[in-house]
């Protein structure tokens, strides 16, 4: 009977079709990501999960060849799932960032903070089209990107800050503050032994 309803087939259903999309799409975004990020675990059920969801709300669509609520239901729930993915993707911070920090300045109180909190740092002499500058590399979570490019800001506002995305790091310091465990630290980094 509540099939047959025009709020079933006008409101209902419309939004259940753009909730399993909404779903669905944010799930294959999260799946991309993680296997941007080597989590080959993961991806695949999400994979599973995200096509599951989909040929439930395909299966509606074609059941309902001449509702247009359901058609934009669907390509409304595509877009609203690739923002949503983005935003889970942006909250959940997964992955390893290098941070480049290139300075003409005394680097030294940069550098002393920055291992004082935990972060690993190599430094390297170099040589810019103004004169001598200190390359600072690290390795950080992804959400402590902004924390050490806050610390670089504070104490060489000049600096030059470039940010890149790694898969994978192998005997490095671990890129966490000192209120992380080891345990921690292992499922955030895949450790290579040497030679593989």
């Amino acid at each position: 009977m509540l099939e047959n309803s025009t709020l079933f087939n006008w409101v209902l259903l419309p939004v259940g079709i753009y909730l399993a999309r909404v779903a669905d799409v944010s799930l294959g975004t999260m799946r991309i990501i993680t296997l941007s990020r080597g989590l080959k675990k993961i991806a695949p059920i999400l994979g599973f999960v995200e096509m599951l969801i989909w040929l439930m709300a395909i299966r509606e669509i074609f059941n309902n060849l001449n509702n247009p609520a359901c058609y934009l239901a669907y390509a409304a729930g595509f877009a609203s799932g690739i923002y949503t993915g983005m935003w889970i993707e942006e909250r959940v911070a997964i992955g390893l960032r290098v941070v480049r920090i290139i300075t003409r300045f005394d680097a030294e109180e940069l550098i002393r903070t920055m291992r004082d909190s935990g972060f690993g740092v190599t430094v390297i002499e170099g040589e810019g089209n103004a004169g001598s500058v200190k390359i600072i590399f690290t390795v950080v979570r992804r959400k402590d990107v902004a924390t050490v490019t806050a610390m670089s800001k504070k104490y060489n506002p000049k600096s030059f800050i470039s940010v890149e995305d790694i898969r994978q790091a192998s005997e490095a310091i671990p890129p966490f503050n000192g209120h992380q465990s080891i345990f921690s630290m292992t499922k955030l980094l895949k450790f290579e032994k040497k030679g593989n």
